[in-house]
């Protein structure tokens, strides 16, 4: 297939998804994949430098850096909001060099599609094309090009005018060891050209790679672009939301939306990427009026016509309503983000279409309840969404009733994400995805068709788990994460405790046809002879808490049972977010009680801040599992696992057990850090301020804890919901949990104080578990 025919065929592909979307409240997550084929930089998280960038000089030449990177330009830009600055002086006997990279995310590939790197270059002055840098691309693996002189594309770069520099990719000849692949470029890097001693500056923007005759500016016009409809702006405490509908263009490339503050002088105020139809303006303060106006814009960077103004202001809002606003961020993740046909969650937007991720889905259901109780949307809507993704599940590859871990939302197979070896069933994610459809189990639980069919559907999903096959053998004493049908037990990961994995042990004895016995919770999860001891030692590289139970005390606070410090706090969310540990324990703890010390360890830990990370304080705790700036690292209270890298969902899903110390948190990252990093989904997923960067990405598993945990919170909807199948309380009972009387009668007393700052609107009705 010529590059010229598939570009056509994937145009085409690309205006049926378009129409799709049209008719799909699940848009959100759709088209980021063919965006990022083609983007190599379009704008800058950070506001003073871009992060994935930097630099060097060699005296006497110069090269304006800070924190040696690049700097970011807010006062000139192609796509806003802002672009990058490039200022030097060749001098003869010196050189430097500068280089831009591609972002990274998980689950991006880079490879992109086209024949030619386009980028759009301006300055104030005039520069002849012989001053103007040399150019080169290289690939991650150090793979890179020859130099090309830019004064080959512009022979004089005209003053105060934006101008589009296209080389063709065959241009960049190889220059390694091994051979270059241009569509494989992560990194363009300027270079010194003519030594002219001159100071220049250059303001550089938008780099991507297509094909010529589909993105070059000289291209034939495009008549079909349309307006975006429907437009509608909502002012919250610090920002605006605006939203509007899909346009159906087929080279459609982004949309950008204007800003007023009179209503007559409208700047350019951000770009959103096709399939996601909503944009956040933050404001950074109340009682602020904007105007909005939204084009689409294509390939060829021509506009439609504007839609029509619509306005919105910013208003102080109480904690309460403070509260709503965030769960309802969040639970857009799951609603306007979820892949297009399965419903399912996606395992991280922006990131690869396909992927669907099984315990972020069954974590996004809880979410989406939550968005019922709350009117976030219907419960028609809800249910609808529950039968797709009931529809999907039915139809997607089981391993012995076990769904693996990722899976293609559009074709429905397994995706080997983390490698050839991880091919079969997921049982952990498996668990996760089962406590949100037995906890959709009960709240859809009405007398209509519809709601009775889900009810017996998602009953079968679950009485056809064979949670016993993961035992291995009879003698087997644990559960075990993986099978493969090709690989068999290969893996052989025990599931263990203390972590995230509680919920598996539960629901695998409470199966009301694979139940595994009660002793396994112990054998198995509380496990304390060696086999655990060497495990959770192996993890950790400690010896507190080896043997499941614990008893140290950190900063002033005892921990029955955990490894270290408590590990990553989303060990406290994870299986929590059904099971009400609440008034219960076993020989070994209350979960509740237990959770929440891991929770003010970490709080304590911030506040120390041994490693001395920017931002560490009451306001900013809460270190849990993320992909930082070097990528992913379980970020715990420990010097060993801790980089200044703070995932909010840390603080944030712990409500339950914090509410004073999280609400401070949110309220910090909210309204002071929200114009960095506050979007459409609510907060991105990390920073590290010690670093100056943000996260590219929101996360399926971070953002739906978010919304679930402070319902429970606030109502406790999802704790009643998923204690009141019949097959909860025997299973419990089974293993031995028995009533905490002293803790219970206390954290009554805590609840009672505590609605009275957080009680739910009067104008709905309290949640009915029937």
């Amino acid at each position: 297939m010529t590059s010229q025919y598939r570009n056509r065929w994937k145009r085409v592909l690309l205006v049926l998804s378009q129409l799709a979307l049209l008719a799909s409240s699940a848009a959100a997550g759709s088209g980021t994949t063919d965006y990022y084929r083609h983007i190599l930089f379009d704008n800058s998280l950070e506001t003073d430098a871009y992060f994935n960038s930097d630099g060097r000089a060699s005296a006497p030449s110069v090269l304006e850096l800070v924190s040696k990177r690049l700097p970011v330009s807010h006062a000139q830009f192609f796509t806003p909001p802002n672009a990058i600055r490039l200022k030097w002086r060749s001098e003869p006997k010196g050189g430097w060099a500068a280089q831009i990279r591609v972002m990274r995310f998980r689950n991006r590939e880079i490879d992109f599609r086209g024949d030619t790197l386009f980028f759009w270059m301006f300055s104030e002055e005039s520069i002849s094309g012989s001053a103007l840098p040399l150019i080169r691309l290289s690939e991650r693996d150090n793979n890179f090009s020859e130099s090309v002189s830019l004064g080959q594309y512009v022979a004089r770069l005209p003053p105060k005018k934006w101008t589009q520099v296209a080389i063709p990719l065959e241009a960049f000849k190889s220059a390694s060891f091994h051979e270059f692949v241009p569509v494989h470029a992560s990194e363009v890097v300027f270079s010194q050209g003519e030594a002219d001693g001159v100071d220049h500056t250059l303001i550089l923007d938008e780099f991507k790679i297509d094909e010529r005759a589909n993105t070059a500016t000289d291209a034939e016009s495009n008549a079909s672009l349309s307006a975006p409809t429907n437009v509608r702006a909502k002012g919250y405490d610090r920002h605006i939301d605006i939203s509007w509908d899909a346009s159906a263009v087929p080279d459609l490339e982004r949309y950008i939306i204007y800003r007023s503050f009179d209503g007559v002088d409208f700047q350019p105020a951000g770009i959103q990427i096709p399939g996601n139809h909503r944009y956040t303006d933050f404001l950074s303060k109340s009682g602020a009026k904007a105007f909005y106006k939204v084009a689409a814009s294509d390939h060829r960077y021509q506009l439609s016509p504007f839609s029509e103004v619509v306005t919105a202001s910013t208003r102080a809002l109480s904690d309460d309503e403070l509260l709503t606003m965030l769960q309802e961020a969040c639970f857009r993740y799951y609603w306007e983000g979820a892949h297009p046909d399965a419903g399912m969650a996606l395992e991280n937007i922006p990131g690869d279409d396909r992927v669907v991720a099984t315990g972020a889905s069954g974590f996004g259901i809880m979410a989406l309840i939550v968005g019922v109780d709350r009117g976030f949307i219907t419960r028609e809507e809800g249910l609808q969404r529950l039968i797709r993704i009931v529809d999907f599940l039915e139809k997607a590859p089981r391993y012995h009733g076990v769904w693996s871990h990722f899976m293609d939302g559009t074709t429905k197979q397994t995706l080997s994400v983390f490698g050839m070896f991880d091919n079969g069933g997921d049982l952990v994610e498996t668990a996760f995805l089962m406590e949100g459809l037995l906890s959709a189990r009960q709240y859809f639980k009405g007398t209509s068709a519809a709601e009775k069919d889900l009810f017996a559907r998602i009953t079968r999903l679950w009485e056809t788990v064979e949670w016993d096959w993961y035992e291995q053998s009879p003698q087997g004493g644990a559960l075990f994460w993986h099978w493969s049908p090709q690989w068999d037990w290969y893996i052989n990961h025990r599931i263990t405790g203390f972590n995230e994995a509680m919920i598996v042990y539960m629901l695998a004895i409470a199966s009301p046809t694979h139940g595994v016995p009660p002793d396994l919770y112990y054998s198995g999860w509380a496990n304390q002879p060696e086999v655990g001891s060497r495990y959770r030692s192996d993890w950790s590289g400690t010896k507190e808490g080896d043997r499941y139970v614990n008893g140290h005390s950190y900063y002033g606070i005892k921990l029955d049972v955990g490894v270290g410090s408590g590990g990553p706090v989303f060990f406290a969310h994870y299986s929590y977010m059904g099971f009400d540990p609440r008034g219960l324990r076993d020989r070994f703890t209350n979960y509740f009680e237990n959770n929440r010390h891991m929770a003010q360890i970490n709080y304590q830990y911030c506040i120390h801040n041994p490693g001395h990370y920017q931002g560490y304080g009451k306001d900013f705790w809460g270190l849990t599992a993320s992909d930082g700036s070097k990528g992913y690292m379980p970020h715990e209270p420990t010097p060993r696992v801790d980089d200044g890298t703070m995932t909010f969902t840390g603080a944030l899903s712990s409500f339950p057990y914090t509410p004073a110390e999280s609400m401070a948190v949110f309220k910090h990252i909210y309204r002071d850090l929200g114009d960095r990093v506050w979007g459409v989904y609510g907060p991105r997923d990390a920073i590290n301020l010690s670093e100056d960067w943000e996260s590219p990405i929101f996360m399926g598993l971070n953002q739906a804890p978010i919304v679930v945990m402070i319902e429970n919170y606030r109502s406790g909807l999802i704790w009643k919901l998923f204690m009141s199948n019949p097959e909860i309380h025997p299973m419990l009972d089974r293993i031995g949990f028995k009533p905490d009387v002293g803790n219970r009668a206390a954290q009554q007393n805590k609840e009672k104080t505590r609605a009275k700052s957080a009680t739910r609107s009067s104008s709905r009705e309290q949640p009915q578990v029937r």
